[in-house]
């Protein structure tokens, strides 16, 4: 019978739970794996055994956390204070052997998965890439409830214990160990090894106590969550949470500590906003495993894979498009029409590498590799070797079409042809050429480096080979895809270019700038509208405005105020400067209503009624997003919510625009 963990003792007295999830690649703290670990626990118990090593025979993953499919179907408080106990229970059992414990960390170590290891006499973790170690319970609006939330501030201190439960991200080893969460780190290829030699030691010599760490300083607590509550706008439970609970537990002994952390994750777990972040988790893990099912029957075997990339346009996108994916492995050709356009494109790339190595995602002889794997041109040298050309060019139909009309004379006849386009429908653009069930738009986000989504437009000749081939590529370079039939503005422009249109619109009867934007910014979203507009460029706005207008003439009607701002030099916030409906005096920002409501329609000045406003921008784009789905845009509301999470900044808490809307 499988099992998730097996337990022994070897000759030399030190037994052994090693996890390993039969068929999956994942350890995941399941209520089959805890169960396996009791028994394993009383096994060690009864043995002979001098010491203990935990370990996890995966290659990546040394255990996930907990079950986020069984966290998220507890029906109530009660049960999930119960769950935390179940978890605690286990934990202070392991931590009261007889024998010290070793947990030999090698892999990502997350959430349930640390906790156990805080129950262990002694951490060690391998120094490979993949070993990441941390508590990101709040990340997912809950609060460690495994004893971690006990654990980890008598582990470092209180100060350094909720630094890492807020910021909700796992760490490298080497950060780890600095910060102590681990005691030692060890090559991987030895890590058992040296697991099993300080585990010996330790039976030896004895536990040695650990000093108490330092207690915060005076006002700690209280600044804390001062600066925690205006960072998540009151709108996240959870960090204030796992706050009181490290506070209260620095007055209390382990286990009434214990309790007291259980019946606080049991309010926060059953909580509305904790339910919405577990189903966005959800969501982005489908995106991951994203198929065809629905749009094409299944295909046999594996669509070939894209090695060379050809990008028209060095721009903004086009550049970023191009870096991101040399820096994913593959050789790309990015063409422009002047040598002074391609090498502005190059020299981008080359800040976007040296961004890369800046934040450590790439070392340096990464980073050169990476730009290497960059051939500028302007002519069509290189192109006819490509699997796959990405048009981001000018959001024109015409200089498109005359593009793709050049590109179908220029590439091999399996290649794929794809447009970066944003907006315009992918048959009007490239439909004409020869076999054009080899086009599709593949829609990044800007900034590509940092944006996950990509949306995979499928044409009305899209072909399932053509289809399957792009969907493989979006996934091997580590984008979150969507998938949509080819309309006007696809899907996350669409719904979002609705509600930016109304807020002008609202903002237009008189309704103050700032009062349009803090009513959406306390709604949740990261910034407001009319700031998005500035952020998006004003120029570019009033671009798409007109686009939705032609193509939406008789539920469109463009507002004038961005076409006005235009002529006026008010394009937003270009390059981290300029103006539109703000102004960015050195990196600053402030209000710029003196030169907007100059070239708008004199209204009287309106009242703020936040609620309103939310309500009426919401309800826009509740309505376009259903309006989506009715017409096979998009298969789901859960493709829908996704999209708009992940592409539009909707805030994760609600869950997903349409999600929000049945929950209202």
């Amino acid at each position: 019978m499988s099992t998730p963990l097996t337990q022994s003792v070897d000759p030399d007295g030190v037994a052994w739970i090693i996890f390993d999830e039969p068929g999956s690649r994942a350890n995941v703290l399941s209520a089959a794996a805890l169960a396996a670990l009791e028994a394993a626990i009383d096994a060690v118990a009864g043995s002979a055994a001098t010491a203990l090593v935990v370990a996890s025979a995966k290659e990546r993953i040394f255990i996930a956390g907990a079950d986020l499919k069984e966290l998220g179907s507890l029906p109530d408080a009660a049960s999930a204070a119960r769950y935390s106990r179940r978890g605690q229970g286990l934990f202070l059992r392991l931590s009261a052997l007889r024998m010290p414990s070793v947990c030999a960390i090698h892999g990502a170590c997350a959430g349930g998965g640390y906790e156990l290891a805080l129950a262990c006499t002694v951490r060690l973790a391998s120094d490979a890439p993949a070993t990441q170690i941390g508590l990101p319970e709040t990340g997912i609006g809950t609060i460690p409830g495994w004893g971690g939330s006990t654990r980890l501030p008598r582990l470092i201190g209180a100060e350094a214990a909720l630094s890492h439960i807020l910021r909700a991200r796992l760490v490298p080893a080497a950060e780890a160990l600095k910060a102590g969460l681990v005691d030692e780190v060890v090559a991987a290829s030895s890590l058992r090894d040296r697991a099993k030699a300080v585990a010996l030691e330790l039976a030896g010599r004895g536990r040695a106590r650990r000093p108490a760490p330092p207690a915060p300083a005076e006002g700690f607590y209280r600044s804390l969550r001062e600066s925690t509550a205006r960072r998540t706008s009151g709108h996240l439970p959870a960090p204030l949470a796992a706050i009181d609970v490290v506070e209260r537990g620095a007055s209390l002994a382990l286990e009434p500590a214990m309790e007291d952390e259980a019946r606080t994750f049991g309010e926060v777990t059953a909580g509305e906003v904790c339910r919405n972040l577990v189903h966005g988790f959800f969501l982005r893990e489908a995106a991951k495993k994203r198929s065809l099912e629905g749009w094409f029957p299944p295909a046999p075997g594996k669509p070939p894979k894209v090695a060379r990339v050809g990008v028209v346009g060095a721009g903004v996108m086009g550049s970023g498009i191009a870096h991101f994916l040399a820096a994913a492995g593959l050789e790309v050709v990015m063409r422009d029409v002047t040598p002074e356009l391609v090498e502005r494109g190059m020299g981008a790339g080359r800040d976007l590498f040296g961004e890369s190595v800046s934040f450590r995602k790439l070392s340096d002889a990464e980073a050169r590799a990476g730009l290497a794997r960059v051939s500028p041109t302007t002519g069509w040298d290189g192109f006819g070797d490509c699997d796959l050309v990405i048009d981001a060019i000018v959001e024109n139909v015409g200089a498109k079409r005359r593009l793709f009309a050049e590109l179908d004379a220029v590439v091999r006849p399996d290649a794929l042809l794809a447009s970066n386009t944003s907006a315009l429908p992918i048959d009007e653009i490239a439909g004409h050429v020869s076999n054009p069930g080899r086009t599709l738009g593949i829609h990044f986000f800007n900034p590509v480096s940092r944006m996950p989504l990509v949306e995979l437009i499928l044409g009305a000749r899209t072909s399932a080979a053509s289809a399957d081939k792009a969907l493989s590529l979006d996934r091997s370079i580590g984008k979150l895809p969507v998938i949509c039939r080819s309309s006007p503005g696809f899907l996350v422009t669409r719904v979002l270019f609705f509600y930016l249109n109304e807020a002008v619109r609202l903002w237009e009867g008189g309704v103050p700038t700032e009062s349009v934007d803090a009513a959406l910014r306390d709604f949740g979203w990261p910034m407001g509208p009319l700031r998005l507009i500035d952020e998006v460029g004003v120029d570019v706005t009033d671009f798409i405005f007109g686009e939705m207008e032609h193509y939406f003439p008789g539920r469109f009607s463009r507002t004038r105020t961005c076409a006005s701002m235009v002529a006026a030099g008010l394009k937003g916030r270009k390059n981290g400067t300029g103006s539109g409906f703000y102004l960015y005096p050195k990196g600053g920002e402030s209000l710029n209503d003196g030169a907007t409501r100059a070239l708008a329609a004199a209204v009287a000045p309106q009242g703020a009624d936040p609620a309103a406003a939310t309500s009426r921008l919401m309800d826009v784009m509740i309505a376009e997003a259903r309006r989506c789905l009715d017409e096979g845009v998009a298969l789901s509301a859960d493709d829908v919510d996704f999209a708009l999470l992940v592409g539009a900044g909707f805030p994760a808490f609600r869950g997903g625009l349409l999600r929000y809307a049945l929950a209202r």
